[in-house]
């Protein structure tokens, strides 16, 4: 169903904090694309160890000629290429212009540097992809090194 002629997005993103007025706009807040795990200390691990990120992700999008509930799969990809289990939400169109704003918290345990992938597929197309870049620094310190 997502062709030429809809639909169509207009935001795919990530971001710290999501405002949403009473009319419905909305404010994304720290829009987010990479994150730096860092490691301190007289021995920091070699590899990076598992953190937690629980962000929201913003998805808008435009009807153009598209009519009805239409689902929308968010599946991430890890670094290694291996998927995990989609989030599925559904979209109302009411064609035209007239947009829908699709916004899912996304908390992950992420365990390697690399980037992950979000794609995002309406009625099983792939519309975009989002990127998360995680990047492992170690920072060793003077101290005790076993």
């Amino acid at each position: 169903m997502a062709t030429s002629r809809g639909p169509f997005i207009t935001t795919a993103a990530f971001c710290e904090t999501l405002l949403t007025e009473a009319s419905g706009v909305l404010t994304l807040v720290r829009i987010v694309d990479r994150i730096t795990h860092t490691a301190v200390g007289p021995n920091p691990p070699e590899e990076m160890p598992t953190f937690s990120v629980d962000w929201t992700l913003v998805i808008t999008l435009k009807s153009g000629d598209v009519r009805g509930s239409h689902p929308v799969k968010i599946t991430p990809e890890l670094p290694s290429g291996e998927t995990r289990d989609p989030v599925i939400l559904s979209a109302h169109f009411e064609g035209g212009s007239k947009g829908v704003n699709l916004v899912s918290q996304i908390g992950m345990l992420l365990s390697m540097p690399g980037i992950y992938w979000f794609h995002i597929h309406v009625n099983d197309e792939l519309m975009t992809k989002v990127p998360l870049e995680v990047i492992y620094s170690r920072i060793v310190t003077p101290g005790n090194q076993d």
